[in-house]
């Protein structure tokens, strides 16, 4: 086989490139509809259901996760990613139909679809690791998480302008971002599989085949043996929940922070600036200091990274409850928020990772992807109905109290075996 002739180097510095370019992409097609889904759906559906636009997005962001891993099992991550990607534009077209229908059973279908975007971008986060040494795994994980900076910090901010460009097609202005939005997606896929050769997920792939496992046994190890894995291995069971307890407190206080925001009592052109702002400075957070987080993750270990993000995460919680309608506060709440969720995702990704071996690797993600998503879909529901009855700094409490005692969990230290994640 030629294949031992492949650089793998060389094929993971062009991956981390082309991950890195489409991240961009794909960033500002996500962060330019999830801007103002909540306020879409408030004004066609109430204030009570607006938590589940974001929650749709985030259950099809998890039960993608699943199909999407199978493709990567089977395929490898090129068409797993591209596919993905089309299904959020597909999401995103059908979203502006039910806007200029007024239609909300459909909305909440081309939400899901929308979701597509966030579960090929979380998919990305494992591509880059796919051929990453174990120590630089952190790092690698991370530059793909920063490069969605790039696109997503901007992309609540061009949703002002991309609403109003297309108001005079009869495209409402709420639903006017979620066209671009789909032509990103389309772009990105394009891109991806024009470009993504060698796979990462292949090479990869072809490395355990060097083992003693013969192909029929990794063939069989899909979903069920991968979750066997993970439910036994104690730093994979971390990982995972690290992740969903970060995603859990991230969505709930996010998905209610534009909703909030309006509650000032502003016209919906000054809302949507103002929310502009501080869901960029919040983006940021999720993903600008991602570099900084993966190299600590490398330096000091998974489990430190996880506590200190659990703590950020309490801290975002006491800041935007505190705020009131004063936005630089609230801004930096939300940045602490973002960086409390990166903490948790780039260590706990890293930390599975760590845990699983190759050959079960991408099932055990998508699992976690899974878990992560529903986890997070139950708080964005419930986050409107709490905002609802008690308001945004009671919602901020619950979901920090909620959270708290799993700093405890993860600062226990494991019993070391050989081989053992840190």
């Amino acid at each position: 086989m030629n294949d031992t002739n492949i650089d793998v180097v060389a094929v993971q510095r062009r991956t981390l490139r082309l991950l890195f370019v489409t991240q961009i992409i794909s960033g500002v097609g996500v962060a330019i509809g999830a801007s103002v889904g909540a306020l879409l759906a408030a004004d066609l559906a109430g204030v009570t259901v607006s938590g589940f636009a974001l929650s749709a997005v985030v259950v099809g962001s998890a039960l993608l996760a699943l199909p999407a891993a199978e493709i990567v099992r089977r395929s490898g991550r090129r068409l797993s990613l591209a596919t993905t990607y089309l299904v959020a534009a597909v999401g995103a077209v059908v979203v502006v139909g039910a806007a200029m229908q007024e239609s909300i059973a459909l909305l909440f279908v081309g939400f899901f679809l929308f979701g597509g975007g966030t579960a090929a971008g979380m998919q990305a986060r494992y591509a880059a690791v796919d051929l990453a040494p174990a120590p630089l795994r952190g790092r690698h994980l991370s530059v793909i998480f920063w490069a969605t900076t790039l696109g997503a910090v901007a992309g609540p901010n061009l949703a002002a302008v991309a609403g109003a460009s297309l108001a005079k097609y009869g495209v409402p202005t709420l639903a006017g971002p979620f066209v671009f939005s789909a032509a990103l997606f389309v772009l990105a896929a394009l891109v991806l599989m024009v470009l993504m050769r060698p796979d990462p997920a292949v090479l990869a792939r072809q490395a355990v085949a060097q083992s003693t496992e013969s192909a029929e046994d990794r063939t069989r190890g899909g979903m069920r043996a991968a979750l066997a894995v993970v439910i036994a291995q104690p730093s994979a069971r971390l990982g995972v929940i690290a992740m969903a307890v970060g995603h859990v407190v991230m969505i709930a206080v996010m998905a209610m922070t534009p909703v909030h925001i309006r509650n000032a009592g502003h016209d919906a052109a000054h809302t949507l600036r103002i929310v502009g702002v501080v869901l960029s400075v919040h983006v940021a957070g999720m993903y600008a200091f991602s570099p900084v987080i993966g190299w600590l993750t490398d330096r000091f270990g998974r489990r430190p990274i996880i506590v200190a993000g659990l703590v950020f995460l309490l801290a975002a919680c006491a800041l935007a409850g505190s705020a009131g309608h004063n936005s630089p506060r609230l801004a930096a709440g939300l940045m602490a928020l973002g960086i409390g969720w990166s903490s948790t995702v780039v260590a706990g990704s890293t930390l599975l990772s760590d845990s699983i071996a190759a050959d079960l690797r991408p099932s055990a993600q998508g699992l976690s992807d899974l878990t992560m998503g529903l986890a997070g879909a139950s708080a964005g529901a419930l986050s409107g109905v709490f905002m609802q009855a008690w308001g945004y700094s009671t919602l901020a409490l619950i979901v920090a109290l909620a959270a708290a005692p799993f700093i405890a969990l993860a600062a226990r230290r494991p019993t070391l075996v050989a081989g053992a994640a840190r």
